[in-house]
């Protein structure tokens, strides 16, 4: 599916925006016409790479608003970011001093810088949309009221975490707290339960994000998926 170059650069796209795009503005970012671009993007759609949900608005035809889909399984392997990873990890080493509570800091403060800005969906599934964008695959899990949990079903850096979980894993914990510091400067970040990378699962609990969605994983927008 990925082999067709402008659906590799859409996906990959999604993936550097973490959140919510709309046809038009992928059409103009990568220079190409709407209508063909559409088309790509139901590719992805029914291959199950991206979600679309379906934006009302008072006049006219619901607009859609693409996102990298939580189970993306691209050639078979969830969306990874090496990449980045490795600039990350070159930055927090650089930055740190005595522990992992340095390195988180780090990874906070990358965190701020990534956050996707703000859209119509709600914070809730913003936040979701940026981890399911870094290849974390969240899927909600029941919580308390007031909060909202994940599951994180896929280690995007499992690969290059061996030898080097301690850093990583404060890293990625300083990054979901930054997400959230934009997303929902009201949330707070209680719990991040670091898992084995090659098997993951890592458990996140948020108490905040207050107009999430349940832990169905329903979207308050309408999902056409």
């Amino acid at each position: 599916m990925l082999a067709q170059p402008t659906r590799a650069r859409l996906f990959a796209l999604l993936g550097e925006l973490r959140r919510a795009a709309g046809t038009d503005e992928l059409a103009g970012r990568l220079g190409l016409h709407p209508n063909g671009v559409r088309l790509h993007l139901e590719r992805l759609h029914e291959a199950g790479l991206v979600d679309r949900d379906r934006e009302r608005i008072a006049r006219g035809r619901p607009r859609d608003r693409w996102t990298v889909s939580a189970d993306a399984a691209p050639g078979g392997d969830p969306p990874a970011a090496y990449a980045e990873l490795s600039r990350w990890l070159a930055r927090a080493i650089g930055d740190a001093g005595d522990g992992p509570a340095d390195v988180v800091a780090t990874g906070r403060r990358i965190g701020r810088e990534i956050a996707p800005r703000p859209g119509p969906e709600s914070a809730e599934r913003r936040f979701r949309t940026a981890l399911a964008a870094m290849g974390f695959r969240p899927r909600p899990v029941p919580a308390a009221p007031g909060r909202v949990a994940y599951c994180l079903d896929n280690c995007p850096y499992r690969d290059a975490v061996t030898g080097a979980e301690r850093i990583v894993c404060a890293l990625h914990e300083g990054i979901t707290a930054g997400l959230l510091d934009v997303i929902d400067p009201d949330g707070t970040l209680d719990a991040f339960r670091p898992a084995d990378p090659t098997s993951a699962g890592c458990g996140v609990e948020i108490r905040g994000l207050v107009d999430a969605a349940p832990a169905t994983g329903a979207s308050p927008v309408e999902r056409a998926r």
